[in-house]
């Protein structure tokens, strides 16, 4: 009986511990870190997807996120998302996105975004997505998104909405 119930237990921690979510691997790319990089899944025939990461400048001097490419996407762009006079707008940051030294910046649903546009098909959850940044120091930085269910708020079913804005 004590067999069995270890058994039991060992198989339990074991099944949890493979039906966790897996974590994007962190990225790095001169004096950046890019890490928690991820997307939602889509619908069949939807052409438009984000982008979601973390983007951590850890040297002295700033770099700039000036836009990306994927297999998946005819395009790749940087956006943003901002409330003007009550109306929630979005446009594409054609200068890019700075990266200031000691700084994160964070792409995150309802703020700063990767916009991939024409997609090849469709974003399916648990995938791994190949996408390559273009920054204007670091270069081309090639990482996969996590692809998580469709209402996904964060990588991992973690919530951090409010934790948009930069921090030092």
């Amino acid at each position: 009986m004590k067999y069995a119930l270890k058994l039991l237990a060992s198989a339990a921690l074991a099944a949890t511990l493979f039906a966790a979510p897996s974590r994007a691997e962190d990225v790095k790319a001169g004096d950046l870190v890019i890490s928690q990089a991820w997307s939602r899944a889509t619908p069949g025939g939807a052409k438009i997807a984000g982008g979601y990461l973390t983007i951590e400048n850890k040297g002295s001097a700033p770099d700039r996120l000036v836009g990306g490419s994927g297999d998946i996407a005819g395009k790749v762009e940087v956006h943003e998302m901002a409330m003007n006079n009550g109306v929630m707008t979005m446009r594409a940051l054609d200068k890019g996105l700075a990266i200031e030294p000691g700084k994160t910046v964070k792409l995150a649903p309802g703020g700063y975004h990767l916009m991939m546009f024409d997609l090849k098909g469709p974003l399916k959850q648990g995938d791994k997505v190949p996408v390559t940044l273009q920054f204007e120091k670091a270069g081309k930085v090639t990482l996969s998104l996590d692809v998580q269910g469709v209402g996904a708020q964060a990588p991992g079913g973690m919530d951090h909405s409010g934790h948009m804005d930069m921090k030092k």
